[in-house]
């Protein structure tokens, strides 16, 4: 077989992208009008964005605060363009190092309560090159079954080169996880990772009842915070939410959701941060993040800083929404969170679902395998704290008329 055989069948064979967990190839969804992905949007303004110059309300980014179109951040990214120019040319080791960085890796190591922050080009690099860099033979890591992707995929990189043996334990289930660290001896070197709010989901990580397991088994903690820096515990993160930052050893951070960025950071012990400066290959060997990205970073910072009212309303629109859709009979899972999926089951009738809400002027996200469990495909909501009353009730008036039809036309799973 042809090695590039595979990925014709994929767009031309149902069977084929169904054995890959797709409901049917990318082709076909295309010729019924149920393909959602890579939509060209026109234009991008925060609540609502333009395709093919129809609005639709967008309840798919995750532009928590809303600050990808604050006029401070903006001004800020554009002053960094003028001062330091379009990038760096070099990785942070070598001559890609600015002043803007090391003030930004500061003042989020003193925003999540630790001694040292390290900036990273993109969050999935930090994960994997956190995760792989520290790992070495002899060490376990233990992640959540429904930890990002980057988490599982830096736990690869470690097992393969480095000899480190990974586990992982049942979402969210501390027996799971109790009777994994049990497994290993109380000597043995392991970390626990586990996303702070899971991105699918939207439920959150027992933080507490993990930093007892933890600490009752030699394991260090690392928390992939991505979906919980700017929205929980004041916009700190999760561990602040539930007055646990002591008990995290490190503190994984994106900039492209809530910080309207782009890039990550991971927050620790110093040593630990060092450490991974020097062999974390994802930080070592990609250009460092451009200025005007960093400088977004700060200005978003200083407007959460100011504008502490932006938490507390995303929070308070995902509660309405959540009230709203569990009165409807939707399945939202265990939200807890800004992120409100609606489960469905089959992937294909959630293609059907999403259409019917698009066509509606509601732009929803669709999550299929392998970004959720098999037969557990969902429309993947997530609220703003700059979306208004009207364009709340025009979501919730959009899910209640298509309620009927969607529970009985395209099976929806309901609690």
């Amino acid at each position: 077989m042809d090695l590039f055989e595979k990925c014709c069948r994929f767009h031309t064979s149902a069977e084929f992208a169904q054995q890959l967990g797709f409901p049917t190839n990318p082709s076909m969804a295309r010729a019924l009008g149920l393909y959602p992905y890579f939509l060209p949007i026109d234009r991008p303004d925060g609540t609502e964005v333009t395709i093919d110059n129809r609005r639709y309300i967008m309840v798919g980014s995750n532009n928590y605060l809303g600050l990808t179109s604050h006029p401070r951040v903006r001004e800020a990214a554009a002053a960094a363009l003028q001062k330091y120019g379009t990038g760096c040319t070099g990785s942070r080791l070598m001559n890609g190092t600015l002043e803007i960085h090391i003030a930004l890796e500061e003042r989020l190591a003193r925003y999540v309560g630790k001694q040292k922050a390290l900036v990273f080009a993109t969050g999935y690099q930090t994960n994997l090159g956190v995760i792989s860099g520290l790992a070495s033979r002899g060490d376990v890591i233990i992640a959540d079954r429904e930890a990002h992707a980057s988490i599982l995929d830096g736990m690869v990189m470690a097992k393969a080169l480095k000899g480190a043996e990974t586990r992982v334990f049942r979402h969210n289930d501390m027996k799971s996880l109790e009777s994994t660290l049990a497994f290993y001896p109380f000597e043995t070197p392991k970390l626990v990772v586990v996303d702070g709010v899971f991105s699918m989901g939207g439920d959150i990580a027992p933080l507490p009842e993990i930093i007892r397991l933890c600490k009752q088994h030699n394991a260090r903690l690392m928390v992939d915070d991505a979906h919980g820096i700017g929205v929980l515990g004041g916009g700190r993160g999760t561990a602040f939410h539930f007055d646990s930052a002591d008990g995290v050893d490190l503190v994984m951070g994106t900039f492209s959701k809530a910080l309207a960025s782009q890039g990550g950071f991971i927050a620790g012990r110093a040593d630990v941060i060092q450490w991974i400066e020097h062999f974390a290959r994802s930080f070592m060997f990609s250009a460092s993040l451009s200025p005007a990205n960093v400088a977004t970073v700060s200005a978003a910072l200083d407007v959460i800083d100011a504008e502490p009212e932006r938490v507390q309303r995303v929070n308070d629109i995902a509660a309405t929404m959540r009230a709203e859709l569990r009165m409807m009979d939707y399945n939202i899972g265990e939200s807890q969170s800004p992120i409100v999926p609606i489960i469905i089951g089959d992937g294909f009738r959630a293609l059907q679902a999403w259409k019917t809400l698009f066509k509606k002027g509601i732009y929803t996200n669709v999550a299929l395998p392998p970004a959720v469990s098999p037969k557990r495909a969902l429309l993947r909501t997530s609220y703003m704290a700059t979306h208004t009353e009207e364009q709340m009730q025009r979501v919730l008036d959009g899910f209640r008329e298509e309620r009927e039809k969607l529970t009985k036309r395209y099976a929806m799973a309901l609690d």
